[in-house]
């Protein structure tokens, strides 16, 4: 299905909703060449973005939930401040060649590759996969001649033909904007699920944004609840990402 055929598909959709009778599309008809398509074309198109999100984060020790300031810079740059009336309490800086963040109560500070991110998620995350998490894009790469599809609960379901022995991907699509509902990952022999779920999208400025992301990741006796709720998304804005670690900070170190 082409880009055009895409935004036909969108038009019954709200001339059905203006109805007395509902027009039905069938969506089984579409092929996973489809699917992956329109899903593809459905990563909004922007240069930049600002948000406000709600962050909840919970592990085995401990709970705590912050409003905090995104700024993306679509395939460069995403930044994360954390503050409480002004004062800046932590700070994170994601490019393609990095993660790097300090904390301002524990005067500490960690630089280095996406080992941290992606000990945190229990699977390997580069640049792209934490903007695509981000966005409401699936995190894999959707070979369409690799998948197969079926509607179920009035979602698109992809999963590869042959499932790796200790890597068990599928995939829920909205249908209605091939946006990711529900992507999980599972490796049984290392007892880990990363299970992201959205809630409902926003339409801003031609494309669709989530208002709800929740993240679980789950390795043997040890879980990970992220939760982000975005009160508001601005596009296309000026913004800046300063970021210097201060002086006199320790630097953390991972094994």
């Amino acid at each position: 299905m082409k880009v055009s055929h895409l935004f036909v598909v969108f038009i019954l959709v709200l001339l059905s909703s203006c109805r007395g009778t509902k027009t039905i599309i069938d969506v089984s008809r579409l092929s996973v060449n489809d699917i992956v398509s329109n899903h593809n074309a459905a990563s909004p198109n922007f240069k930049t973005l600002a948000g406000r999100v709600q962050l909840a984060y919970e592990d085995n020790k401990k709970e705590q939930s912050i409003t905090v300031s995104l700024r993306i810079e679509k395939d460069n740059i995403i930044w994360i401040k954390a503050s409480i009336l002004g004062i800046t309490l932590a700070k994170v800086l994601i490019t393609p060649e990095r993660v790097s963040y300090y904390e301002t109560i524990s005067n500490t500070y960690f630089e280095g590759d996406f080992a941290l991110l992606s000990d945190l998620l229990g699977t390997d995350i580069d640049f792209k996969k934490a903007q695509d998490i981000l966005l409401g894009q699936s995190i894999f790469n959707l070979n369409s001649s690799e998948y197969k599809s079926e509607v179920v609960l009035d979602k698109f379901k992809l999963q590869p033909k042959r499932q790796a022995q200790n890597f068990i991907h599928s995939i829920l699509l909205n249908t209605e904007n091939f946006k990711v509902n529900t992507e999980m990952l599972s490796q049984p022999d290392d007892e880990r699920i990363l299970d992201v779920r959205y809630g409902d999208y926003r339409l801003i400025e031609g494309g669709f944004y989530p208002s709800v992301i929740e993240i679980n990741a789950l390795e043997k006796e040890s879980k990970t609840k992220i939760g982000l709720k975005f009160r508001k998304i601005d596009l296309n804005v000026n913004v800046r990402f300063p970021f210097t670690i201060p002086k006199g900070y320790d630097e953390i170190q991972f094994n």
